[in-house]
This record gives C-alpha cells, sequence and structure tokens, in this order.
C-alpha cells in the first residue's frame, strides 16, 4: 500500500534534505496545502516523454532530490544489466535548472563509476541522439521537458540505439528508481575512484553536421535559390546555434532572426508558451518575415525536436501550418525525389503514429513504400527502425505534434533537419514556379483533401487524473454510435495488444461509415486528455467542427 502523502512529507521533514527545501516544505503545508498533497502524492513516473513533472519540492516535482534518486536507480540498473565499460552521454536545454540538473545526473553516474561524456553548452535532442551512437555509449540523459510551459522541467532516458527507452526497460528503471526512498542512498559526490566526465563540443556538431547532410537530395536547387528568405526562431531554446549553422552550411544566405528570442532564457519571457504547435509562439517570427519579406517562418521548441512553420500563401499572407501538414510536404518530397534519384526500392519505408494523418499512407502507396503504424511517441518510431536494422532502410517518420526525423543517424524527432529539408524543399518547389503552400495544394489534389484537427482538455493535480481516467473509463463502457451523422463502425481499444498488435497503450479510436476518425488519448508527460479528429473529403472542415462539437464538452 502506498503511503499516505504526509507520512512522506514527514520523511522530508526528517531527512536527509536541505534546509531550504525543508523552508519550502513548511511554507506550502501553511500555504497551499492542496499543493503540498500534489507535490507529494505520488512518485514522478516515466511516461511517453521520460521523467517529467513541475519544478519545487517533493516527490512528485523535479528537483535536485528526484533527479539524483532518479539517477541512481538508472546507473544501478545499468549496472546490474548491462555489460561492458559503462558510459551515458548527458545533453540539457535553456529551461531552469536544466544545466545543474545535468551537471547533479553526471556527478551522481560518475560517482557510480559510469564514464560521463556531457555537452558544455546547451543542445537539442538531435545531438544527444547522435552522441549516443557516436560514442557508442550505454544510454543518454537529455534534461528537457520539450514544450512543456516555464514552470516545468524533466529527465528523457535514451538507450544505446539513440532512442527513448521503453518497455520493459523502462518499467525496470522505474523500479530500481522506485528502491532508492531516501537521498543518503545516492552517490552525489564522486570520489577518487570515480569515472570520468568529457565535455563535448564542437567537433560533435561537426560530426552531426556532416552526417544528416548526406540526408539532402537537391543541391543544384539550393544553389540556384539560395536567396530563398527564412526567418527562424529557437524560442529562446537549444536550436539557437546548430539550426542557423546547419541552413548556412546548405547554401542559404538570407537567414533572418528574432533577436529577443536567440536570447537563451528558460522564463520564455516573448511567448506565453514555447511550442510551436501554438500560433503565439510564432508571432515574432512573422512579424519579422512581414517586415523582410521572407518566404518561410520556422520555429523549434526548447530541445529542439519539434518543428512549426509558416509559409506564405496565394495571397502573400502568412499561414501556419499544422504537424501533419508539414510532415505531409516533407514525406512527398522526400520520396518523389528518392523516386526521381531511382533510390526506392522494396525495402525502404515510413513510419507514422495511429493518429498522424493518413494522407501520409497514401502518399506512400503511391511510390510503392511500406508505412508502419505505432503508438503516439516517437520512440516506437524508433523502435521500428532498430528492428529493421539489416532488413530495411527507413527513409523518414514523423506524429502530427510537430515531430519529423529524416534518415537513421539519430532516433528521436529531429527538428534541424525537419529545418534543412523544409528549406531544400522549398528551393526544389521554386525550380517549379511554386511556394510550399502551392505544393500542398498539389499534393492535396493529387491524393485527396485531408483535414485533422487536435483539442486537448487540461486537467491539474490529482482530481485532473481521476477525471481523465473517468473520461476513458466511459469512452470504453458507452461508446458513440454515430460521429457527424455517420454510424460508427469500428472501434479500437489499444488497451488491448492481442487485437492491435501494438503494445498496450490508453487510447481508444473511434471509426465512422464515412472513413473520418476520432482517437482519444490520455497524455503521457502532461495532465490533459487529447481528442484527435481526422476527416477526408471536400467537407472535411466542417465535419472536424463536428466531431469536435460532439465529444468535448
Amino acid at each position: 500500500m502506498e503511503k499516505d502523502f504526509r507520512e512522506v512529507v514527514q520523511s522530508w521533514l526528517d531527512g536527509n534534505f536541505d534546509e531550504q527545501t525543508k523552508d519550502q516544505i513548511r511554507q506550502l503545508r501553511e500555504s497551499d496545502p492542496a499543493g503540498l498533497e500534489d507535490a507529494f502524492y505520488r512518485n514522478l513516473e516515466f511516461g511517453t516523454g521520460g521523467l517529467r513533472g513541475v519544478m519545487g519540492v517533493g516527490t512528485n516535482r523535479m528537483n535536485k532530490y528526484t533527479v539524483g534518486m532518479a539517477t541512481q536507480g538508472l546507473a544501478n540498473y545499468m549496472k546490474a544489466n548491462c555489460t561492458g565499460e559503462l558510459s551515458v552521454c548527458i545533453s540539457f536545454d535553456s529551461r531552469n535548472n536544466s544545466e545543474a540538473f545535468a551537471k547533479i545526473t553526471a556527478d551522481v553516474l560518475a560517482a557510480n563509476g559510469i564514464k560521463v561524456f556531457i555537452f558544455d553548452i546547451l543542445h537539442p535532442i538531435a545531438l544527444m541522439s547522435y552522441s549516443v551512437r557516436t560514442k557508442k555509449a550505454t544510454a543518454g540523459i537529455m534534461i528537457t521537458a520539450s514544450h512543456n510551459p516555464k514552470e516545468y522541467n524533466g529527465y528523457k532516458v535514451f538507450w544505446s540505439d539513440g532512442a527513448q527507452v521503453i518497455s520493459p526497460v523502462d518499467k525496470d528503471i522505474v523500479a530500481e528508481v522506485n528502491k532508492i526512498t531516501d537521498p543518503s542512498m545516492v552517490k552525489f559526490v564522486p570520489g577518487e575512484d570515480a569515472a570520468s566526465i568529457e565535455y563535448m563540443s564542437h567537433e560533435m556538431d561537426d560530426a552531426y553536421l556532416n552526417a544528416v547532410s548526406s540526408l539532402m537530395l537537391s543541391p543544384e536547387a539550393r544553389e540556384r535559390h539560395k536567396d530563398i528568405k527564412i526567418v527562424y526562431t529557437p524560442i529562446h531554446g537549444s536550436g539557437v546555434h546548430i539550426v542557423p549553422e546547419f541552413l548556412g552550411r546548405l547554401g542559404f544566405e538570407k537567414i533572418y532572426h528574432v533577436p529577443e528570442q536567440d536570447v537563451v532564457d528558460g522564463n520564455f519571457p516573448t511567448v506565453m508558451s514555447p511550442n510551436p504547435e501554438e500560433p503565439g509562439a510564432l508571432a515574432m517570427a512573422v512579424e519579422v518575415a512581414d517586415r523582410e519579406g521572407a518566404d518561410i517562418v520556422m520555429a523549434t521548441d526548447p530541445d529542439a525536436d519539434r518543428l512549426g512553420i509558416a509559409v506564405r500563401d496565394n495571397d502573400g499572407k502568412m499561414v501556419l501550418l499544422n504537424g501533419n501538414q508539414t510532415a505531409s510536404i516533407l514525406t512527398y518530397y522526400i520520396l518523389r525525389r528518392w523516386s526521381e534519384l531511382g533510390k526506392l526500392d522494396s525495402t525502404k519505408y515510413v513510419v507514422k503514429t495511429i493518429v498522424t494523418t493518413e494522407l501520409i499512407r497514401a502518399i506512400a502507396e503511391k511510390y510503392g513504400v511500406k508505412v508502419f503504424n505505432v503508438l503516439t511517441g516517437f520512440k516506437f518510431i524508433a523502435d521500428v527502425v532498430k528492428k529493421n536494422e539489416g532488413k530495411g532502410e527507413f527513409i523518414c517518420g514523423g506524429e502530427e505534434s510537430y515531430g519529423f526525423n529524416v534518415g537513421e543517424f539519430v532516433r528521436d524527432k529531429d527538428a534541424p533537419i525537419s529545418c534543412a529539408m523544409v528549406a531544400e524543399c522549398a528551393a526544389w518547389a521554386a525550380e517549379q514556379g511554386k511556394t510550399l503552400y502551392q505544393l500542398l495544394q498539389d499534393i492535396y489534389a493529387e491524393f485527396g483533401y485531408y483535414k485533422e484537427s487536435l483539442t486537448s482538455l487540461v486537467r491539474k493535480g490529482k482530481a485532473g487524473v481521476e477525471e481523465i481516467a473517468q473520461i476513458m473509463s466511459d469512452y470504453r463502457a458507452n461508446p458513440p454510435k454515430e460521429m457527424a451523422g455517420s454510424p460508427v463502425v469500428k472501434v479500437v481499444d489499444y488497451n488491448k495488444p492481442e487485437e492491435t498488435g501494438l503494445p498496450k497503450s490508453n487510447v481508444l479510436q473511434f471509426f465512422n461509415e464515412a472513413g473520418d476518425v476520432v482517437s482519444v488519448r490520455p497524455s503521457g508527460t502532461e495532465p490533459k486528455i487529447k481528442f484527435y479528429f481526422g476527416a477526408k473529403g471536400s467537407d472535411a472542415d466542417a465535419k472536424i467542427e463536428v466531431l469536435r462539437s460532439q465529444f468535448v464538452k
């Protein structure tokens, strides 16, 4: 039985914790009893993105103790289950405390006799994944909360293939972490016999850029259209150095910045949320684009794994594309160029998630390329790549939540390569006298009009967790009989792996006779439940709104 949270609180007040932490606990107990309960009622767990939570005191918060305990648990797991010289690559983004958490992580690992490779400054997820593979490390850790609000931070664990850990390794790591019940069990300070800590710098950047540059497909188009105007913003995050350098290496000469957002700042002062899925996050970049007459806006989140873009429509107005549209454009461009270059055969494949547009499947089928459909989370895309090593070649893959990757050098979402491919695709389209927006319209004309939308309901705290669980329970007990006036013909419950052929996951999908689909999924990393809507046909926009009104109350 789990301890009452008040017992856990008292154990922190009585235990080997610093006085500042104890003072904060006392203040919470006096001024915010509900907040105190939320901070201690459970331990942070590895979800779809690893360890992630609000920063602060408590077992359900990101702080030096929970980071240290997680790292000790990881170290114990590695020492018990991994052979050879153990090593870990560490990176961090721009969030408050990210660098400090990274250094605590490095010290704990080194104190446990595990060699550490750590970046000297903030770096994106892609460089972390690439470094794990290059260094042949046992594991990797990225300190980030991705696109979450400024109050959050997190701890993503990667394995030796450069991908985030999946079952059963993630659960086994959690089991080891749960055995660490007191900070006295953590080796926070390296001793004389500690393993070394080595800093990674420009050499790893150069190796990464040289590797992923080999994936580019249209050098002549880039040369002829090197004057395409691009506005790029890292939204105060870790893409600030690598993305402009990558675009410059590819020959693009008109790269415009948003100076205020080039400032590395975990408070993200210029945006409500550092999430490129949110229009407000791109607003300042769009202003720069209008002032400079730019063709494309690109924005990456703090750990530079997600990419949001804006392009000019037929009236010259900047319009935002969603993750499905960007992934569809890139998939079409890459497959078409691979076909033209004679690189396609039956061993090549693409991967998408179950909630990502079916337009990608339609494009792949035209080019005779196999499509794998996986659970939400890029780690499942990476797992397909791992399982097909030596049997097939991964071309590209993506998910609706603004994540995309090309090639096998990196095993996670890679916004730098996505930025490069968007720029090159724009140059290739310009060769044909078209913009990216016009290319998207051509894709719709050829494959049909697809419309997708996402609505999230945020439900914070313990009560929110319970409410989200009840919503899923109600849908399982009483699935809808019709959607948008069309009878429901299929219900897929991903809690039943024997039926789906995929790992168990708390996701429901409803399909109607008209071909519309609604997916309902609690987030694994945030206090929200997500509703994904998909429709096809000339009336798809109208059907999306009908579906939304039916499901989101």
